[in-house]
């Protein structure tokens, strides 16, 4: 998957800003113009229901999916690591992954949420695509929530990970535990689940 195809998901992931809405007709464009590969398919039948929803629709769906249903949380270190003090770790190394590759993250940004990622890995794709290897578990539940949901966002996770390696048989069982069991969650120790350096102001 080449650079323009990683931004494209990076954008089409985001909450639907009026500036966004705006540039559907553009962005449909430049999505008939990738080239054939794995996840183009996807990307493109994405584009015929965003393009012909109406705006407000479309961001009450992005809220409904992505804000107030965990199992489709776009952080994507939270279904494997809960918000346990590990989580923390996991999002500094991410902040420094992006720092040495030149990538500023915006007020308010973890560096976990997949747009992130995927803006990351449009920018250095070897590094962004193996962090997103690396995420894979937490990938394919979010993209089995999505399809148990019948929402359309389903078909760009089903694009990110068609770019990735196949699961092996541990990421399969692995999926396969968090799916029933939820992430796990840790009592103790939670002020602040984070580093300071990577939390919102």
């Amino acid at each position: 998957m080449n650079a323009d195809a990683l931004k494209l998901l990076s954008l089409l992931l985001q909450y639907p800003q009026p500036e966004l809405l705006s540039a559907r007709a553009e962005l449909r464009e430049a999505a008939a113009e990738l080239p054939a590969g794995r996840g183009t398919k996807e990307i493109r039948r994405f584009f015929d229901w965003y393009c012909a929803t109406p705006p407000a629709e479309l961001q009450a769906r992005y809220v409904e999916t992505f804000d107030f249903t965990k199992r489709s949380s776009l952080h994507l270190t939270y279904h494997v690591l809960g918000d346990r003090r590990q989580r923390g770790m996991a999002l500094l190394n991410l902040k420094q992954r992006y720092a040495a590759a030149g990538m500023e993250l915006l007020d308010g940004e973890l560096p976990d949420y997949l747009p992130v990622m995927l803006e990351f890995a449009a920018l250095a794709p070897d590094a962004g695509l193996a962090v997103l290897a690396r995420n894979r578990e937490a990938l394919e539940l979010v993209r089995a929530s999505l399809h148990a949901a019948e929402s359309p966002w389903a078909a760009l996770l089903d694009a990110t990970c068609a770019a990735l390696p196949g699961l092996t048989s541990f990421q399969r069982a692995r999926v396969q535990r968090l799916a029933a069991e939820g992430p796990p969650y840790e009592e103790v120790g939670l002020e602040p689940f984070a580093p300071p350096e990577v939390m919102p102001a």
